[in-house]
């Protein structure tokens, strides 16, 4: 048991420390000599150490040697000398594990140790960031330790691919300089397989995550980009594999459903009332209508029952319409900007742009808003996060709070979590939380404390929960007379100059969560050459250093400990208050009203806080249950999307092999002699013959290609037996092929057994996963008959992909004698949107699939004839 938890939690400080001393006593051992080294004889030594993994030497063995000329280079490059803790971080990431490293304490430097060890194998490092901005950043800050090694270092955008390149220079119109960010004009440009080609590579947790999904969407093996996913370092590891994994990534198109019911529904639920027509539950805030709310519901659209089959599709719009309307809060879930709903990270505070609500909820947002509604879209392809990183065969990460998420990072990812020690003893006072009756006694409370502490000089920074409190608040400072910066997502590009200002003295800074993460405050002003600025920096000091104000504790522990980390790094003073009201969402829905009550009843005044453990335990105790129920639901989401993974991962090892080429002849050939049994079985089963369903058999066949001369009419297939009419359609697989390619040339054919074999992929895939979602989403229904609904989900999924599998070969063999290859243009750059590439139903012509023998056409509302059992113009006529 005590392994376990050892396993899950990791180590403490102190443990983390001494199992990597040795390490560490050895890589200080080298420094002397590492640097008596000139700059070309420290390049010299990737090459060396590259010829020693080659003749059987392993990264353990050289780590220490490996780490000792990173730090070398750094101390040359950047004036940076990695303190012995950093070191003791580099060994955790290289070993696969989490390192929890205190804010300021140099998480992007210590990634560089084991990124240059783990890329000597010539194997590519992607270290990923949260933001566009740091994965600019981070490489060329960092660039000239590996450019003075040897490595190349790429750069993922979602404008574009680069290389770090120290001789670049472009002119100032330069992409790189119109992003109005100093310093990166060292980024070439480059396609984005040469950036995937680099040692090191950065980006975004999306980046990579849609370029894979990309790459199996691809027609050509040229227009892949990524490699081998061997090792990752995941920066802010628990933003990443844990807040994003409940959004999984998806691309997808436009369909073709209506959208007029969304704005309609908008009009109708504003009169709806709580209680009387729907209820909250304060747990999951999941939305529950009345009958008579649906009684209203059924009125006012002129509707019988709301759930006859031919009315329940409006059920969809009704709850996302209500759901829009009562949970879903304009400038803290979302902004409009220019005519568009932009989803607010709810744990970064920042906009997540192109992001969309999924089931038609971003919709109903936009008709409540009054903007012009988008249509629905269809998933082309789509994965978690979770999923997605559970690739890699080595995962690493780095944050400042992961121990409180260590149990689900080890259940999803097996992933051990390691504690580091500080360079210099962490001094920053952290208050009890003050607690007051209502909201507005907290708010004058916050008010006054913070024109106090601004009377005296001293530099604070307020984390407030949502777009619209945190103007609230600054524009009640600003009545008091209190300057202050807002930092939220309406103002987001001004961020990097906020910050750089946040540590000055008299400096208010009030922020949503954007600040509580990623962000170095230095006391005196980032800008560290200024003149005066030592002076400006120790006066800071003198202050206590950087205050930390929080207006409300956030679901997570560990958002509120990210905010209270942008005070005291390293070794600086510092302190951190949090001001609560029992009026708070959180306290709210896990028992504010049982300590409000106890409050009136001991007659405390409202302006008055109390400071109370059993409260304080209280508000721990709702923030652990709600961080339980959120790993509960990435648990459910990761539990399905299991299901879809083992399918999605056949489908797309089966797609690169088709890409490769990999014996595409025999393949098809194999389809078309199991297709011939198949119509045997299914025709000609009778022991009897004249039982036999000839007539049925042949126009089916003559659907998929001609038959043999033995086989071309009734008569001659009644004249055989069964078993001779099936050795005789064994023989005609070679034959009728042979004539195939024959006829359209041995290249064509190729050509056109990849197009097949790609589109009947392509297209069954696309409405595989619609169909796997409308399972998801209806299989809780089980639940009433007491039956597991993922049991259900997993037998479903298997009998559905097994149908699937079918279809295709279905789609292959009935296309292969009707189509032929139109020429397309060759691909050029590859784009780095997340949309998808064209499709190679676009690039084979001919027939219709829905043509049967004499020339009769199967109408669009008639049922395919592939025996789908969907109509002809959902199934194959979709190309018709």
């Amino acid at each position: 048991m005590v392994s376990l938890l050892r396993k899950i939690v990791g180590d403490s400080p102190e443990k983390a420390a001494a199992k990597s001393r040795p390490i560490v006593e050895k890589i200080n051992a080298l420094e002397d000599g590492m640097r008596r080294l000139d700059d070309d004889q420290l390049s010299a030594k990737t090459g060396e150490f590259q010829a020693r993994l080659q003749q059987g030497e392993t990264l353990d063995d050289i780590l220490p040697e490996a780490f000792a000329v990173v730090r070398e280079t750094a101390r040359r490059r950047l004036g940076q000398r990695h303190y012995d803790v950093q070191l003791i971080g580099g060994v955790v990431l290289h070993r696969g594990q989490i390192a929890e490293m205190k804010t300021g304490e140099g998480k992007t430097l210590v990634a560089t140790l084991a990124t240059y060890l783990n890329a000597l194998t010539g194997q590519a490092v992607h270290v990923v960031t949260v933001n566009d901005y740091l994965a600019r950043r981070d490489p060329v800050w960092m660039g000239p330790i590996y450019h003075a090694l040897g490595l190349t270092v790429g750069v993922l955008q979602h404008d574009g691919a680069f290389r770090y390149d120290p001789d670049w220079s472009e002119p100032a119109d330069h992409i790189n300089n119109r992003r109005g960010q100093p310093g990166f004009a060292q980024l070439r440009p480059v396609p984005r397989q040469e950036a995937y080609q680099s040692d090191v590579l950065y980006g975004t947790n999306n980046e990579f995550g849609f370029d894979y999904l990309r790459d199996n969407m691809s027609v050509e093996m040229f227009q892949r980009v990524q490699r081998e996913r061997r090792y990752a370092i995941v920066d802010e590891v628990d933003n990443i594999l844990i807040d994003e994994a409940r959004t999984p990534l998806i691309i997808s198109g436009p369909a073709e459903e209506p959208v007029q019911y969304y704005a309609t529904f908008a009009k109708l639920v504003p009169r709806v009332k709580i209680e009387e027509d729907y209820t909250i539950d304060e747990r999951t805030q999941a939305i529950s209508m009345t009958p008579e709310a649906v009684g209203k519901v059924e009125k006012w659209t002129n509707t019988g029952n709301l759930y006859d089959p031919e009315n329940y599709h409006l059920v969809h719009y009704v709850e996302n319409a209500l759901t829009a309307h009562v949970t879903k809060k304009r400038d803290k879930d979302y902004v409009v900007r220019d005519g568009e709903v932009v989803i607010v990270d709810e744990f970064t505070g920042r906009l997540q742009f192109g992001r969309r609500w999924a089931d038609g909820l971003h919709q109903a947002v936009e008709a409540k808003e009054g903007i012009k509604v988008q249509r629905e879209s269809v998933t082309y392809a789509t994965i978690t996060l979770q999923n997605y990183f559970r690739m890699y065969d080595k995962l690493a990460g780095m944050t400042g709070t992961a121990v409180t998420e260590a149990d689900e990072f080890f259940k999803i990812y097996r992933l051990e979590v390691a504690s580091i020690p500080t360079n210099l003893p962490m001094i920053r006072e952290d208050s009890a939380d003050l607690v007051f009756q209502t909201d507005e006694a907290k708010w004058r409370a916050v008010e006054n404390d913070i024109v106090a502490m601004n009377r005296q000089g001293r530099p604070m920074l307020v984390g407030t929960t949502s777009v619209e409190t945190s103007e609230a608040l600054s524009d009640r400072l600003k009545k008091r007379g209190v300057h202050n910066q807002v930092l939220n997502a309406r103002n987001h590009e001004h961020e990097a100059a906020i910050i750089a200002q946040a540590g000055r003295i008299g400096s208010v800074t009030v922020s949503t969560n954007m600040a509580g993460r990623g962000t170095d405050i230095v006391l005196g002003g980032s800008d560290t050459g200024r003149e005066g600025w030592q002076e400006e920096h120790d006066q800071v000091i003198a202050l206590s250093g950087l205050h930390v104000v929080g207006t409300e504790h956030h679901d997570a522990r560990r958002v509120d400990n990210q905010l209270r980390g942008r005070s005291g790094r390293q070794g600086d003073p510092g302190s951190s208050q949090f001001y609560l009201s029992l009026e708070d969402e959180l306290m709210q829905r896990f028992g504010g009203e049982r300590i409000k009550s106890f409050m009136g009843w001991s007659g405390l005044e409202q302006d008055i806080p109390i400071e109370n453990k059993l409260i304080t335990k209280s508000i721990g105790t709702a923030q652990v249950k709600v961080e339980g129920y959120h790993f509960d639901v990435r648990k459910h989401l990761l539990d399905y999307d299991d299901v879809l993974n083992t399918q999605r991962s056949i489908i797309y090892d089966d797609r690169e092999r088709i890409l490769k080429g990999d014996n595409l002849k025999e393949r098809i050939c194999d389809m078309l002699a199991r297709e011939f049994d198949d119509l045997v079985s299914k025709h000609l089963a009778s022991r009897y013959s004249d039982d036999w369903e000839v007539n049925a058999f042949l126009a089916e066949l003559s659907l998929i290609c001609p038959p043999p001369p033995e086989l071309d009419d009734p008569d001659r297939v009644f004249a055989h037996r069964k078993e001779d009419v099936q050795r005789l359609l064994a023989d005609h697989v070679e034959t009728v092929y042979s004539e195939r390619e024959e006829q359209l040339g041995s290249e064509q054919m190729r050509v056109l057994e990849r197009l097949l074999l790609l589109r009947a992929i392509d297209l069954h895939w696309v409405s595989h996963l619609t169909t796997m979602e409308n399972l998801r989403t209806g299989i809780g229904l089980h639940a009433i008959g007491q039956r597991d609904p993922l049991v259900m989900y997993r037998a479903e999924g298997h009998k559905t992909f097994q149908e699937l599998l079918a279809r295709m070969q279905d789609d292959v063999v009935h296309s292969l004698f009707h189509v032929t290859v139109s020429q397309q243009p060759a691909g050029g750059q590859r784009s780095s949107r997340p949309t998808p590439k064209a499709s190679p139903m676009q690039a084979v012509t001919g027939k219709a699939r829905g043509a049967a023998p004499g020339g009769v056409k199967v109408g669009r509302n008639a049922q395919c004839p592939c025996g789908s059992g969907r109509k002809y113009k959902r199934c194959c006529g979709a190309n018709a």
